[in-house]
Formats: C-alpha cells, sequence, structure tokens
C-alpha cells in the first residue's frame, strides 16, 4: 500500500473550547490510538485535506514532534455546513497484527457485455478487508474485459491468501445486464406481431362488402291457413 508522510503537533490541552481555537488558527486536531495509549495532535487543515479528499487509502507515517508512528485513517469528522474537516481519528498499525480497513475497487478492461448493449452495474466502489499492513493492497482490482451480459462477479471470487475480505461471500460486487431500452425494444417489437396473429381456435369472418362474404338466409314463405 502506498504511504505518505504526515507532520503534526502534540496537543497541550484536550477540550471543546481549545478544539475551537485550534481550528480558527487554521489547524485539525487529531487523535492517534491502537498503542494502548492516546496521544492528541494537531495537522495544518491544508495537509489534512489532501490526505482525507481522495478515494485512495494510504498507510500515513506520522511524525508528532519527534515520535513517530505509521497509522490509517480510523474516522473523519466533517463539520455539517462548511464541510471542513473537523476531526480526525488515526488507528496506529502493529506490523505484527491484522488490520481491518475499506480498500476501493478499481475496474479494468471493456467488458463485451457493455460491447454488445448490456449495462454494468456496480454495487460495490469499496470492500472491507483483513490483512497485516504489509500486505494492505492499493485496490482491489477486477478486469472485467470477459464479462458477458448476466455475468456477475461476487465477494467469493476476489481475495487472496494473504487478503481476506470481510463482505458477505455471496454478495454481488458487479454485474452486467441487459440494458432497460434494449429491452423495452424488444417487447415494443414483439407486440405487433402478437396482435395480428389470430388466438387459436378462433375464426376470422370477412366483412360485408368484402370477397367471400356470407349470404343473408332467404326468407321463408309465409304459412298458407
Amino acid at each position: 500500500m502506498k504511504e505518505v508522510s504526515l507532520s503534526g503537533s502534540p496537543r497541550e490541552n484536550v477540550g471543546k473550547k481549545d478544539a475551537k481555537a485550534i481550528r480558527v488558527g487554521g489547524r485539525v486536531p487529531c487523535v492517534v490510538y491502537g498503542s494502548g495509549s492516546q496521544t492528541h495532535f494537531t495537522v495544518a487543515d491544508l495537509d489534512i485535506d489532501r490526505l482525507v479528499r481522495t478515494p485512495h487509502v494510504s498507510i500515513v507515517n506520522l511524525d508528532l514532534g519527534g515520535k513517530k508512528a505509521q497509522a490509517l485513517i480510523q474516522a473523519i469528522q466533517f463539520h455539517p455546513v462548511s464541510d471542513k474537516v473537523h476531526h480526525v481519528d488515526f488507528l496506529e498499525l502493529n506490523p505484527t497484527k491484522k488490520v481491518k480497513v475499506e480498500i476501493p475497487i478499481k475496474l479494468s478492461g471493456r467488458s463485451v457485455g457493455v460491447l454488445s448493449g448490456g449495462k454494468l452495474q456496480q454495487v460495490f466502489r469499496k470492500l472491507k478487508v483483513q490483512a497485516l499492513p504489509k500486505d494492505l493492497p492499493d485496490s482491489i482490482d477486477i478486469d472485467i474485459t470477459e464479462m458477458k451480459i448476466g455475468s456477475a462477479v461476487r465477494v467469493s471470487d476476489l481475495g487472496s491468501d494473504k487478503v481476506t475480505i470481510l463482505n458477505a461471500p455471496k454478495a454481488v460486487v458487479l454485474s452486467v445486464k441487459i440494458a432497460r431500452g434494449a429491452v423495452e425494444t424488444v417487447e415494443t417489437a414483439a407486440a405487433p406481431a402478437a396482435a395480428a396473429a389470430p388466438a387459436a381456435g378462433t375464426g376470422v369472418k370477412n366483412a360485408p362488402g368484402q370477397a367471400g362474404a356470407a349470404k343473408p338466409a332467404a326468407a321463408k314463405p309465409a304459412a298458407k291457413k
């Protein structure tokens, strides 16, 4: 997995009032935990923006006033109005312990089913995986080239010996289905043919005036008294 570096300054005071002052000063309050203790620190808001506003997942090499640690972003809080990063939680990594994290899905190739008129439906954009830090992938790569209409990729089709995917094994990750427009076209084309064909066992009578029209029966003479 890709690694990035981030420098922070330890916080001396912890509290809402102190956090507000930190944000006004253009920094973001953060915390890293997972090694048995917590370390509160601050990071410049521009640096944290570059880190969190990306679809990629990276291992973060933290430098907190000389104290160094490897971590993953565990949670991000955004301001409900301004959408600015409000607080970030980091989980410190242990090289010998497996960690759970959501990894983005990356597609490659052009599906033969889509090229023939199908539609690709992607249910998941990320999958939750478990692995040692050194085995964490940048993305879960899926080649869709051979996918035909009706094909599907399930969670059980992915993963490896070193990476376990924690989502339900039978869950469909993506599939290729017939496009709705194509279904409507087929149904529209079939409708006139069905309307033109008479139902089985039904006779078709000619309209009056047409050749072969049935003649009215002759009137019988009235009986004499």
